[in-house]
């Protein structure tokens, strides 16, 4: 509408001088966290009178935590405020109930009196010659009023009332954590022909809907899993997270390094942080990855009786990785002769060196599964026997191994099988079942339980 950004045009004029700073920006630097935290530490150089003054820092985080906020000068901070009642056209109305404002309509006809209500689009006005003039749309008209009304800001500002030594220009630092930053991992990794090697590449995601944005920012991502206190009574909060080992990173964008539990990504140039914006950035890239390309089988699970195709891969040195690995989504992709095309994709977790990755990529098309409890009675107060069988058909031109898993309890004995088995921890068993090209086999196992 119209008088929207009349008024606001207006406003910025009426606080030229009422909100101007004697603050400089010197250097800002942004360390985001997995968990919709950023904590931001922002220098300027302040012109403080000697004796009591307030000091205003504008173009702060509107998703601020106040309750965060660290100040360091040379001074003490007698208190401090956060004004975030940012103007608009309903607040600046809002707060002229009682007084005198102005409309001028298509025709230039101008329309004075005394604010009495202000409901949507709606008005009624006290004309100053007497009478109620009542306007349910005033779309068509312009307003104008004297002044932006006392208390409404422009942009979200922190206020201090200082207590200093001496008049001059010092080094003021702030900090402080505010929400709606978060950063993530994605990694794109390309198949060999034979599913035995990938390339991998790794990019972060940074999110920025804090309010605010931050130019030539010294940037720090921490990944893990950081402590939380949820629900506390604060204005806009959030909490806190950290990352590291120095690993030899392809692309040295990104410095990795430890730090507390955690890891830190240290970006090795200055980037501008803008709000509303995702910026990506590559992390890594590693060539000749070794993967291994599984089919598991989990039988007893809900749903269809599917086989997942799974890859599998160790994040160490001597596979070209060793790197620890932030939590992120891996799209995996394979050449089928004349262009890649995507075949699946999964979640990691935060992945230390030295660790396996264990990817589910899809389920297996040509492997038909019968899955059937054939026999099952308690034989006494606490113990039950059941027979399983379990049919796998290879339908694909080549010879497959299927592992199978089933949940048993935690108290089972195989009293017979057609095939050896292993125990994957004291709940599970676990077969792998050798299916030649165009063939079937049949697992079964006949199995005491006891509570």
């Amino acid at each position: 509408m119209k008088t929207l950004a009349l008024l606001l045009a207006a406003a910025t004029i009426a606080t030229q001088g009422v909100h101007a700073q004697e603050s400089q920006k010197k250097s800002v630097a942004v360390t985001v966290y997995n968990n919709n935290l950023g904590v931001v530490k922002d220098k300027r150089t302040v012109n403080v009178a000697s004796g009591t003054s307030e000091i205003k820092i504008v173009d702060v985080a509107q998703l601020i935590d106040p309750t965060s906020v660290h100040i360091k000068l040379n001074g003490s901070v007698l208190e401090q405020n956060y004004q975030y009642d940012l103007v608009s056209l309903d607040k600046i109305l809002q707060k002229y109930i009682d007084r005198e404002i102005t409309l001028t309509g298509e025709n230039n006809e101008r329309l004075t009196g005394k604010l009495l209500s202000v409901t949507g689009n709606q008005i009624v006005l006290q004309r100053s010659e007497g009478g109620l003039l009542m306007l349910p749309n005033i779309d068509k008209y312009r307003l104008s009023v004297e002044s932006l009304p006392q208390g409404l800001m422009t942009r979200p500002t922190l206020v201090w009332t200082v207590n200093a030594p001496k008049s001059g220009n010092q080094d003021v630092e702030v900090s402080y954590q505010t929400q709606g930053m978060n950063w993530h991992a994605e990694y794109v990794a390309v198949l060999n022909s034979a599913d035995t090697k990938m390339d991998l590449n790794s990019w972060v995601s940074v999110e920025n809907n804090s309010g605010a944005t931050y130019e030539n920012a010294t940037l720090k991502l921490v990944a893990g899993d950081v402590n939380m206190i949820p629900n506390l009574p604060v204005l806009t909060g959030g909490p806190s997270a950290e990352y590291g080992n120095a690993a030899a990173f392809t692309v040295l964008q990104l410095q990795e390094k430890s730090f507390f539990e955690y890891h830190m990504y240290n970006l090795q140039r200055p980037t501008t942080i803008a709000n509303n914006e995702t910026k990506q950035i590559s992390l890594f890239e590693a060539a000749n990855v070794a993967v291994n390309k599984k089919y598991v089988y989990r039988s007893g699970s809900y749903g269809d009786a599917k086989v997942n195709v799974m890859v599998e891969f160790e994040n160490k040195d001597g596979n070209q990785l060793g790197k620890p690995m932030p939590a992120g989504k891996v799209r995996l992709y394979k050449a089928d002769g004349e262009s890649i095309e995507f075949i699946g994709e999964d979640k990691i977790d935060h992945t230390p060196r030295e660790e396996k990755v264990s990817l589910r990529i899809g389920d297996a098309f040509d492997i038909v599964v019968e899955d059937q409890i054939m026999s099952s009675k308690r034989i006494g107060d606490y113990i039950t026997e059941a027979t399983y069988r379990i049919v796998l058909k290879n339908r694909k031109s080549e010879d497959i191994v299927v592992d199978v898993e089933r949940y048993l309890g935690v108290n089972w004995e195989i009293i017979d099988k057609t095939h050896d088995y292993e125990k994957k921890n004291a709940s599970t068993v676990l077969f792998h079942i050798p299916v030649a090209k165009g063939k079937e086999t049949t697992l079964e196992f006949f199995v005491r339980t006891s509570l």
